[in-house]
């Protein structure tokens, strides 16, 4: 026997558990060495299994001489992302390809891949008690594959396009065999399907080669004769004749208008020098004119010889008047050559603009066929539309005829992968190994066995001790006892003392009433009722006020338990989703309401003897849930009293309102209840007395509780309300 008394705290004393397993450390040891010896002995009796690995690169692979033309057309090939490796991986797991390797390894030969055709006794056990499907209903080729696919491990290597093989086998040339048969028939079925998809694009596109260059030689047909009908000769590769004539006309046009422009500016120039009687030597017209020249240089030398005359002679010299009479015809002929040169461009400007009219109208006629030769060039485009589009899809299948046609050979069409690392025979065996496998089963036998023996102990009680305490704890708890015990204990209707609340129970030093000066709330929409503390009255007030959470005080013991019950049956008649949870020291309203007195509640929930949902029962005679009192030991579950905030976070999420009822609790004790001062309080006094009511109704509202409500059936109450306010 542990010594212990059954309502006395107790500690667990890991000191005793370390000396027990202490004074058993030679039993440890033996059970450990028995441990080891059996994994040991288990060990070397198990068959030995070889693993080896190949491992695959997945890559686009093309011929040497197909490299430039790959590396432009390198959007035609497969997209090597995730779900292409995957598929890789699905297509090396697939059932044709696993055959292939099992029949050419002539693996159906081993006794290894047919352990259902010896069988063992557990087996036929097994089959015998229908607990085992009998392995020889299934064909020998189905044990075969599925022995292969048990030992066969797949898988992609992350973060890059490898795909590892993995085969166990307890022969290690086959281990190291299979891996590379299958990576040789994968890559030859890679092959064999470009090779196919080669040989089946050669077939498709030869017929639809030949289609299309009949349809290319017919549609560039009808785009000669439609030309030709039409008139829409080609001057170059772009320009028909109409087009061409236009524009060159147009430039003619051009030319020839400022040919006259030209010309009327000389002619004006002349004219200008004529009238004023300038000097023309400057117009370059006057001074390209031989005869001006000729004429010009007569001039200057009778003009020498009247100059050298004038100086010996006198001015009526018939020499001189002959001198002067010959330079006055001079430059008669000089004007009379000037209006010539003047007439010849004139004539000029005049046939340039007769040109410029011939032009013009030769343009007007040349815009008139060319406007008809836009209309027909309409069709002529659309003929040469599908012309060029025929022709371009031809040759593009005349380019991926001549790659399929190439690619004919087995050579020529590589595998999208390559065998980056071979399987090799391995040495040492995969499975087992003795050494982790003997060092594991002695750690392991060795805890257990010291679990086993700190368990006995506990059970057993010797490693469990009474919790000291302190003088001072013992001081205050006295203190707590005295603060919470009621100082009088009211004398119920019944005649017998009220019970204290569970929250009278346990107390906390801490649980102090700090002054508050708050003014009392009292509701502004009063009920209509005869008396406006009933319970109806209450019932209809938080019915209004919606309040969560709603903590009755019952001063006088069962009877206002039992108006509390009234009040939640009430709630729970008018539609309202209402829970009463038994926080009293009699449990009266689990009496009243619960259908087995002995059902799970509270107290059990917080001694952790019971879960949240098998707590809450059904009333019998309304709608309304509760939380009986319990059967778990109150001072027990009082020490997890705090929890009891979040039980009643978590009701009032899931009730429209929450009615706690505390018995003949007082304010410290409901502050334990709940942190927050904004709740409704309720005094449950069916019959009001009026120094009971002063009293709680100052405390509560020096604790800082506002909502304060009184539920009463008795005469007076109004009055004393008053008198208390």
């Amino acid at each position: 026997m542990s010594g212990v008394a059954r309502d006395q705290d107790v500690d667990i004393d890991l000191g005793q558990l370390v000396r027990a397993v202490w004074a058993r450390r030679l039993r440890i040891l033996a059970i450990t060495l028995v441990g080891a010896g059996v994994a040991f002995a288990g060990a070397k009796i198990m068959s030995p299994q070889y693993r080896s690995e190949t491992r695959i690169l997945i890559e686009p692979r093309a011929p040497a001489f197909a490299s430039t033309q790959q590396a432009n057309d390198s959007s035609a090939g497969p997209l090597m992302d995730e779900l292409n490796i995957a598929s890789q991986v699905q297509l090396l797991q697939s059932a044709d390809l696993l055959k292939k390797v099992i029949n050419d390894l002539k693996l159906y030969n081993l006794p290894e891949f047919d352990d259902a055709a010896s069988g063992s006794a557990m087996s036929s056990i097994l089959v015998k008690l229908h607990l085992k499907k009998n392995p020889l209903e299934n064909p020998p080729e189905e044990r075969v594959i599925d022995a292969f696919v048990e030992r066969l491990q797949v898988y992609q290597v992350p973060g890059s396009r490898v795909i590892g093989i993995t085969f166990t086998s307890k022969d290690p040339n086959l281990a190291a065999a299979i891996p590379n048969a299958m990576a040789n028939v994968y890559l030859s079925t890679q092959s064999g399907a470009k090779l196919d998809s080669n040989s089946e694009a050669t077939r498709w596109l030869e017929p639809e080669i030949e289609g299309l260059r009949q349809k290319v030689s017919e549609a560039e047909r009808k785009v000669a004769e439609y030309r030709t009908s039409h008139g829409l000769l080609q001057t170059n590769g772009t320009t028909t004749f109409p087009a061409q004539q236009l524009n060159d006309i147009s430039a003619e046009l051009t030319r020839v208008r400022g040919d006259k422009a030209n010309a009327e500016a000389r002619a004006q120039a002349v004219r200008n020098a004529l009238s004023s009687g300038e000097a023309s030597d400057t117009l370059p017209d006057i001074m390209s004119s031989q005869a001006i020249q000729r004429l010009k240089g007569t001039e200057s030398g009778l003009q020498s010889q009247v100059s050298d005359l004038q100086t010996s002679l006198l001015n009526n010299h018939p020499r001189l008047k002959s001198l002067r009479a010959q330079l006055s015809d001079i430059r008669t002929q000089i004007r009379q050559e000037t209006q010539k040169i003047l007439a010849s461009i004139e004539n000029e400007s005049k046939v340039a603009d007769l040109r410029a009219s011939e032009l013009e109208r030769q343009s007007d006629t040349v815009q008139a066929n060319s406007a008809r030769a836009g209309e027909d060039e309409v069709g002529l485009n659309a003929l040469e539309r599908e012309a060029n589009a025929q022709r371009q899809l031809l040759e593009t299948y005349l380019v991926r005829y001549r790659e399929a046609a190439s690619r004919a050979d087995s050579n020529s069409s590589p595998a999208d992968a390559r065998i980056v690392s071979r399987a090799v025979e391995p040495v040492d065996p995969y499975f087992p190994k003795v050494v982790p496998i003997v060092v594991v089963a002695s750690v392991a036998t060795l805890i257990m066995s010291a679990i086993f023996i700190m368990l006995a102990e506990l059970f057993s009680g010797r490693a469990l001790r009474p919790t000291d305490a302190s003088p001072e704890t013992i001081e205050a708890e006295a203190v707590v006892e005295e603060k919470h015990v009621p100082q009088a204990a009211p004398i119920a209707a019944a005649g017998k003392p009220a019970q204290p609340s569970m929250l009278a129970v346990v107390a906390d030093k801490e649980d102090t009433i700090e002054d508050v000066k708050v003014a009392e709330e009292v509701p502004e929409d009063e009920p209509e009722d005869d008396n406006e503390f009933s319970v109806a009255s209450v019932a209809d007030y938080l019915a209004g006020s919606r309040a969560p959470l709603a903590i009755a005080i019952s001063p006088t013991g069962d009877n206002g338990s039992a108006a509390t019950v009234s009040l939640t049956r009430m709630l729970a008649d008018a539609g309202h989703r209402v829970i009463l949870i038994d926080m009293t020291g009699s449990g009266y309203p689990t009496e009243l309401m619960a259908e087995d007195p002995a059902a799970p509640g509270v107290t059990d929930l917080l001694c952790g003897e019971a879960a949240f949902g098998d707590t809450i029962h059904g009333d019998r005679l309304s709608d309304a849930h509760l939380i009986p009192q319990g059967q778990s030991d109150v001072r027990r579950a009082m020490r997890g009293v705090d929890r009891l905030s979040l039980l009643l976070d978590a009701l009032a999420a899931a009730y429209d309102l929450v009615v706690v009822e505390c018995g003949s609790a007082d304010v410290a004790g409901v502050s334990r209840l709940t942190r927050s001062r904004d709740v409704e309080i309720i005094l449950s006094l069916p019959e009001v007395e009026e120094t009971i009511f002063v009293a709680l109704m100052t405390e509560f509202q020096a604790a800082g509780y506002e909502r304060v409500v009184l539920m009463s059936g008795g005469e007076g109450a109004e009055q004393a309300l008053g008198r208390a306010a």
